[in-house]
């Protein structure tokens, strides 16, 4: 299993296990499909001319996951690796299954994309493994990116494993995004996914995040203050009394009001003055009537006139 870097990276590591530590599920898919949009014409292209598997590519599903379930829709034959970045020692998990891998090989190795290929139901060979590695090298180039949109992974990829080794391999769990590539011909299709914790996707610069991103995540943010609830207290204020006065107030006393009382209600929330308001009654039910938002500094002044 890897290691964070640093005592820092460590304390992030333990609050996301025990805090569940991920951002907006829509806004993280949101981020994972431009992501994979960006990149799947460049995918094709470098497939094509780096590699020359005449094969297309689709980008099948984008969607929250985590971590430990990146060979979860692989099945039990596969090849992976798992790619660090500046950030963090396991910024990529990238899974084949047989099936692509077996379209692959079948491709560069001058087989027919019109027939059916017989699905690997083994190890892969060492020849299979390098494949698998070289296919994984132009995803994970691509899907860096460059400039402020870079995942600053350390490229190239480590070589795939597979079998025993690949399964033993213990993935530090955490919420994720998994994109989800099929590679596919005429005759056969198989999928490449690729796992990247939340925590990296959503560290890259904010303001590289997409204006459609950043306004959902806004209006949403926006939506659920508006819905809140809070609790409005309105009071009016008493005419001025000595502390004697005071002192001297028995069960009840009639406590006279100030001639301007019922024009000067103030209505709060949390001990914080909104608006100053008039008193009234409206059938049978007091009411208040906003008459213009409390100003604090008018509100000092006339604090000090009156002393």
């Amino acid at each position: 299993m890897s290691s964070p870097a640093s005592p820092a990276g460590t304390r992030s590591l333990i609050l996301e296990r025990l805090l569940g530590d991920s951002g907006d599920a829509g806004q993280v898919i949101g981020a994972g499909r431009s992501m994979a949009e960006r990149a799947l014409p460049f995918v094709m292209k470098r497939l094509a001319e780096e590699i020359g598997a005449p094969v297309t590519v689709d980008l099948q599903s984008v969607e929250v996951a985590r971590v430990a379930e990146a060979r979860a829709v692989s099945g039990a034959c596969y090849a992976m690796t798992t790619v660090a970045s500046t950030i963090s020692s396991d910024a990529m998990t990238m899974v084949m299954d047989a099936a692509a891998v077996s379209v692959l090989v079948c491709t560069l190795f001058g087989g027919d994309p019109e027939q059916p290929v017989a699905t690997i139901d083994r190890d892969f060979s060492p020849v299979e493994i390098d494949v698998a590695t070289l296919v994984f090298q132009e995803l994970a180039t691509v899907l860096n990116g460059t400039g402020r949109r870079s995942l600053e992974l350390k490229l190239p990829v480590p070589r795939a494993v597979t079998g025993l080794e690949a399964s033993r391999r213990v993935l530090r769990d955490g919420p994720a995004v998994r994109i989800v590539f099929a590679l596919s011909t005429p005759a056969e299709r198989g999928t490449v996914a690729i796992t990247i914790p939340q925590r990296v996707l959503l560290s890259r610069n904010p303001a590289e995040v997409d204006a459609e991103d950043n306004s959902r995540w806004q209006a949403h943010f926006s939506e659920e203050v508006k819905r809140s609830t809070i609790s409005l207290e309105a009071t009016m204020p008493l005419a001025r009394l000595t502390l004697g006065q005071l002192a001297g107030w028995r069960v009840g006393d009639v406590i006279e009001l100030g001639d301007m009382a019922q024009t000067q209600a103030r209505l709060a929330t949390r001990d914080r003055t909104l608006f100053v308001c008039e008193f009234g009654k409206l059938g049978n039910n007091y009411t208040v009537r906003i008459k213009r938002p409390h100003d604090e500094a008018q509100d000092f002044m006339d604090g000090l006139v009156q002393e």
